[in-house]
């Protein structure tokens, strides 16, 4: 009996140790991975301490957090295979499924919504009332809800503007619009973040070329109202904030594709032990569009056409809650927490569309639509004054700049391996002519020839709307547009670079 008793007291004390030591080295592991993203006190190349005027006074930020971006959820990257890996009855064959790795990035919760825009629109109004071309360009295409044979005018007056619809998402707006208000967000937003640091003031007065932009501020073109919280040098002098200390969000953007369809379907709720168990259809399991949780059985997931004629459902029983757009959070999230990727809206991405995008990609980050730029400067060197809107003078990089790469060669890469001259020849042109390059000549050749929609202006779109059939509820579907042009189930929601380590948000 005593030989037993010792026998369980041993154990148990074993199991205790040996608990005690796995909690040891899991802590120990958290510690450690912690720790490689600090980078400490004192320099580990010269022994000299960092932020100490004593040791010439090199600033480094050895606290720095990550913070979300507002309104933004965080998308853990991975490897996905992209496109149609299900049968494509519409014999597009644009879209092959290939195998990419995406990186951690931010995205909206939602898409950018009535009440959003209309901010922007009040922000242009005030701060640019010498100049309401400004205002005038950045307005949505009301008018996209007209047709021939329907009585849309009551969405022409009210959609955009009525409090009714502030949570809708924003409609009529082009992709080049969409990436000015990514431009204004990043300011606002950043503006915003030095105000709440005490770093400056707000100033509601600022107008013109006078207005917070954060190129301009980051190249010392622009003097906020200092705040009661400035940051200083190690020696006490009040200086700006710079990228190195962390304190600016990167800039916001479209999302490319490859991001917004690894974002859409959201294997992450379907992964385990680095494999991916079922793959989806949709943004959800199954391959069914009805919601099979019991208190929501037989609900539609997503706004679409069910059938000819059938937008919303019958009276008394209005299924998918709409019969046009429908709020942005009218229906439930994927696994990322993600509002709205099938249907609804579709959206603008970043990419330029080629029918052959999946032969011509990069196997990491893919995305098709490169022209590197760089900011204008004067004869000296300098960085150029702003212009007359407050914003930084940005022209494509030039070949002197590009002089020596290997990894590129030029400004544009958008018609990138779309063929050379000799294969889109005219030969009823003039010499001159057949000397020009790029896909202009590949895909449009005169006006008299036949033409094609796809050129260097066309961008991707992605996701079904409250107008389409449910077979392009599937992130793996693609189609383009012209950037400046506009539709009324077309809108779009924002990205952010995530910097730093891909699970850092962890």
């Amino acid at each position: 009996m005593n030989n037993h008793i010792n026998t369980q007291i041993i154990m148990k004390a074993l199991y205790k140790f040996a608990w005690v030591g796995v909690v040891g080295i899991f802590l120990y592991a958290c510690g450690s991975k912690e720790d490689i993203t600090k980078s400490g006190t004192v320099s580990s190349t010269t022994g000299w301490e960092y932020n100490n005027e004593e040791f010439g006074g090199f600033q480094v930020n050895t606290e720095y957090e990550i913070q979300t971006p507002p309104g933004t959820v965080f998308i853990e990257g991975g490897t996905f295979t992209m496109g149609r890996v299900e049968q494509d009855l519409m014999f597009d064959w644009n879209n092959q499924p290939r195998r990419v790795t995406v990186s951690s990035f931010w995205m909206d919760q939602t898409e950018v919504r009535n009440v959003d825009y209309r901010e922007y629109l009040f922000w242009l109004m005030r701060v640019f009332a010498e100049y309401p071309a400004v205002y005038k360009k950045a307005l949505p295409d009301t008018l996209c809800w007209r047709s021939k044979l329907a009585y849309n005018e009551p969405y022409v007056e009210y959609y955009f503007r009525h409090p009714a619809y502030n949570e809708y998402p924003v409609v009529g707006v082009s992709w080049v619009q969409a990436n000015d208000y990514c431009a204004w967000r990043t300011d606002r937003v950043n503006e915003l973040v030095l105000y709440q640091k005490g770093i400056i003031k707000l100033d509601p007065q600022q107008v013109g070329k006078e207005n917070f932009n954060t190129d301009a501020y980051l190249a010392g073109q622009f003097e906020p109202l200092a705040g009661d919280n400035p940051l200083t040098t190690p020696a006490g002098v009040e200086r700006k904030v710079t990228i190195e200390d962390g304190i600016l969000f990167p800039k916001y953007r479209l999302p490319t594709e490859a991001e917004w369809e690894y974002a859409a379907f959201a294997l992450i709720g379907n992964s385990f032990d680095e494999r991916v168990y079922e793959r989806r259809l949709y943004p959800w399991n199954g391959h069914t569009l009805r919601n099979d949780e019991a208190k929501y059985r037989g609900k539609m997931r997503a706004n679409f056409v069910r059938g000819r004629g059938d937008y919303m459902g019958t009276a008394g029983d209005l299924n998918d809650n709409a019969e046009i757009t429908a709020p942005v959070k009218a229906y439930w999230p994927n696994d990322y927490g993600l509002y709205g990727m099938a249907g609804n809206v579709s959206e603008w991405v970043l990419d330029v569309y080629r029918p052959l995008s999946l032969e011509d990609m990069d196997e990491f980050r893919p995305f098709r639509g490169n022209v590197f730029m760089e900011p204008e400067r004067d004869e000296e060197g300098n960085i150029a004054p702003k212009d007359s809107l407050g914003r930084l003078k940005y022209k494509p990089i030039s070949p002197e700049s590009a002089a020596g790469r290997r990894n590129y060669t030029q400004a544009d890469y958008r018609n990138y391996l779309d063929g050379d001259v000799a294969s889109s020849l005219d030969y009823s042109t003039s010499q001159d002519d057949k000397t020009m390059g790029g896909s202009t000549r590949m895909y449009a050749q005169s006006q008299q020839d036949m033409s094609s929609l796809i050129n260097d202006n066309v961008r991707v779109y992605k996701g079904g709307s409250w107008k389409d059939r449910a077979y392009w509820l599937s992130p793996g579907t693609r189609r383009f547009l012209d950037e400046n042009s506009s539709k009324d189930d077309l809108g779009f929601r924002c990205a952010m670079t995530f910097v730093g380590s891909p699970a850092g948000i962890k």
